[in-house]
């Protein structure tokens, strides 16, 4: 039922503590998963004894697999397949498969055959019988896409034959890798330009750091990496890929770029562990990262230490509200890594820390692998992606309208698995405001979350999982719909389009939407089935008055599905770019701006032609990009809810303003008799703020009346508009008064107030006239 979602609920890839088999695989350390998106093609090396196993697909789609040796010839026989049919180039995006075909020695122009795998009714295991290379292709038009026909993301488990631990594939060319082996250090050198990887084999391993400039070793002085001075340059614990990336020495020069970081959570405060330090605790004698850091680089010409700072990497730690340094163990799981780019020639040292009388390393100190990549690698930023705790760990990826946006910027920040822009320099945030506001603004919404529902009890399912009556939703109409679990806290929102009589495309902002249907479905015995469409359909928002004349010069469509100009407020169409052999996409008009706007999505293959061609339209009407900087000023003003901010754990649907979106009179969806009960008795009510200042108060900052909390801010903006700084705030319903005089607590909440009125939560057209125009 569910192609993606359900895999990830049987596999516990990457936890150290193991979790439940699927299939006849034990997830660990020497298993990996992979998703392979509708038309996209996946890579994979593979040894003899090695298993694959493929997750059920639908008939008509399934997988196509093109195997071969290490020459570069096609050796089905590796996996023990046969039977060749053709594979349309068309079917997939086929770039990688061709320069990989060309690199090796092939003929790229030469026609392709596939061994297809469909009609899988449960998963296929499959036994590597020598050393090969596979290209895992799932097939599909693009047309079937866009349509929502194409079965969702298909998993594919890959398991290692021996049981040593299975490292993530290398990155490039290796130079040279070895592993730090439990409780020791190794001391390495890595020249400019050079990109190296430092991994954490079997998950929840600590690994000390420090690195030396080489050239001022050779004068006797230890220029090293400086914990201190990096956290006050990029305002943070720790580095993180993007802007804000590098180590820096005493100097506050820059020593390192962090490119890669698939764990997210390490320490730039501690020490690396002591000998003092077990001494404390009644273990001398302890081996210890300090002395084996001593010990690694004392060739290199630097003195030893009794206690070294280090960044320590994988190491969790936070401080708490008293100041406390805390610690637990590590969020690293199996094959999670770091890598960086040498800013100057290094001599470096990695660790495998040893303590194991505390939970830093689950109790459990294993290896750490490092590789060293030659400097002609191309190595891009990346952190990773994981939808829930049991997931698969996917890396964050450069969207398709990438191209066209790395030129315009280089602030981008990852927004789930894709790195997205804040904003462009050209004009800035305000820039951008205000061009959405006067004009049209173009932006990459890539990283929604689309699901398609489809099946003869599609339509029970949703009417069984979301707020509105989808009973009255007609083919080519959507609306703005809820996801709540039995309490009626939010779970998901978005917008639900009907593309078919038992076909619908549900785009959101969260993977558990796609759980919880799954959930639903099997626990009702519906026939119906829940596709994953993955990164298989980006997309962009088209926003501002002057959208809708810019898609007049480039939208066609058939007779047969509505016009633009009968696409109204939270409608649909199916068009193609200019005539009837242009690229297809799907348009809705829809967008999270509150003004008049639309949304296109498109295969990955036709992103840059349909970002070219609305770019060229809007030329004349003043159409820009934007970022999610100038979107969330907009929202706000718009009164739209954001997850994590208006709607999270422990507030339903009416504590989060999204009571219009609730449909009570529907005989029945989950949450409704816990939204019956709470819309009688009401305790806490979304409202909107206006400050008399300009001063922007955090999300979560408390909001008073005299001494007493009467509420909290959910999301603040300094609105353009309006020339002041407005909030949506949760209060009280005792305060949540219209020109109520309330305060804002700012320093611990109690230094400093910010004096402010309630008004209502939508503070620019809350009639929505300008989005329904």
């Amino acid at each position: 039922m569910l192609d993606q979602t359900l895999i990830r609920a049987f596999s516990n890839i990457g936890h150290r503590s193991g979790g439940r088999n699927f299939a006849g695989f034990t997830p660990s350390a020497s298993a990996l998963q992979y998703l392979v998106e509708p038309r996209d093609a996946v890579q994979l090396d593979l040894h003899a004894g090695d298993l694959l196993q493929i997750a059920p697909g639908s008939a008509d789609d399934g997988l196509a697999l093109i195997v071969f040796d290490q020459t570069g010839l096609r050796c089905e026989t590796a996996l023990g397949l046969s039977g060749l049919t053709p594979l349309e180039m068309p079917e997939f995006q086929n770039g990688p498969l061709l320069g990989w075909i060309a690199s090796h020695g092939g003929d790229a122009d030469n026609p392709l055959d596939a061994v297809r795998i469909t009609n899988l009714s449960e998963p296929l295991v499959l036994k590597v019988m020598a050393r090969c290379t596979v290209w895992m292709i799932h097939p599909a038009s693009s047309t079937k896409v866009i349509r929502g026909e194409a079965s969702g993301a298909i998993s594919v488990l890959h398991k290692r034959g021996s049981d040593a631990p299975l490292l993530p594939p290398p990155l490039g060319e290796i130079r040279d890798e070895f592993t730090v082996s439990r409780a020791t250090a190794r001391a390495y050198e890595v020249k400019q330009g050079e990109f190296f990887q430092i991994i954490d084999v079997e998950g929840q391993q600590c690994s000390d750091f420090q690195a030396f400039r080489t050239d001022q070793l050779d004068r006797g002085v230890e220029a090293m990496i400086d914990g201190t001075v990096t956290r006050s340059m990029v305002r943070r614990a720790y580095p993180w890929p993007g802007v804000f990336d590098k180590f820096y020495d005493a100097a506050m020069s820059p020593m390192l770029r962090l490119v890669q970081d698939t764990c997210g959570r390490h320490d730039t405060f501690g020490l690396a562990c002591t000998a003092r330090g077990y001494e404390d605790r009644g273990f001398p004698g302890h081996v210890n990262c300090s002395d084996n850091i001593s010990a690694a680089v004392r060739d290199s010409g630097v003195a030893p230490r009794a206690a070294w700072p280090a960044i320590n990497f994988f190491w969790n730690t936070w401080i708490d509200a008293h100041q406390h340094i805390l610690t637990e163990e590590s969020h690293s799981r199996p094959g999670d890594y770091v890598t960086m780019e040498a800013l100057d020639d290094l001599v470096c040292v990695s660790t495998a820390c040893p303590d194991d009388i505390d939970p830093i390393n689950g109790w459990n100190p294993t290896d750490v692998h490092v590789r060293i990549y030659r400097p002609e690698t191309r190595i891009t930023r990346a952190v990773a992606y994981r939808s829930n705790e049991d997931a698969p760990m996917q890396i964050s990826q450069e969207s398709a309208f990438h191209e066209r946006l790395a030129p315009l910027t280089d602030q981008f920040a990852p927004a789930r698995d894709l790195w997205l822009p804040i904003s462009f320099p050209s004009l800035g945030t305000i820039g951008e405001y205000w061009a959405c506001r006067e004009a049209a603004t173009l932006q990459d919404m890539s990283g929604l979350r689309k699901f398609d529902i489809a099946g003869p009890d599609a339509e029970r399912l949703l009417q069984l999982a979301m707020t509105r009556n989808i009973a009255k939703l007609a083919v080519w109409r959507g609306t703005y719909s809820l996801i709540c679990d039995e309490s009626g806290e939010v779970i998901d929102d978005g917008t639900l389009f009907r593309l078919a009589p038992h076909l619908f495309r549900w785009c959101c902002g969260s993977e558990e939407s796609g759980r919880w249907l799954d959930t639903l479905a099997r626990r009702e015995g519906l026939q119906v089935r829940i596709r994953d469409m993955q990164g298989a359909l980006p997309n962009l928002a088209l926003q501002g008055p002057k959208s809708r004349d810019i898609l007049r010069q480039i939208v066609f469509t058939q007779p047969d599905v509505p016009a633009l100009d009968q696409v109204k407020w939270f409608g649909a169409t199916v068009a193609r770019l200019h005539d009837r052999d242009g690229a297809p996409f799907l348009l809705t008009r829809s967008g999270y701006t509150g003004e008049l706007g639309y949304e296109v999505f498109c295969a990955k293959e036709h992103a840059l032609t349909l970002w070219d061609a609305l770019m060229e339209a809007g030329s004349e009407h003043g159409l820009v990009p934007m970022g999610s900087a100038a979107l969330d000023t907009i929202r706000i003003e718009a009164g739209l809810a954001a997850a994590g901010a208006e709607f999270t754990a422990g507030v339903d649907a009416f504590e989060a303003g999204l009571g219009f979106a609730v449909d009570l009179k529907k005989a029945d969806f989950v949450g409704r008799e816990a939204l019956l009960r709470n819309a009688a008795a009401p305790r806490r009510q979304l409202c909107g703020l206006l400050f008399d200042c300009d001063d922007v108060p955090a999300h979560g900052a408390p909001v008073y009346c005299g001494e007493r909390q009467v509420g909290v801010v959910t999301s603040a903006t300094r609105s353009p508009l309006l020339e002041r700084t407005i909030a949506m705030a949760r209060l009280s319903v005792e305060h949540a008064t219209p020109e109520a005089k309330l305060e804002v607590g700012q320093l611990d909440g109690r230094m400093k107030r910010l004096s402010v009125t309630v008004a209502g939560v939508q503070f620019v057209d809350p009639k929505r006239e300008k989005a329904r125009a």
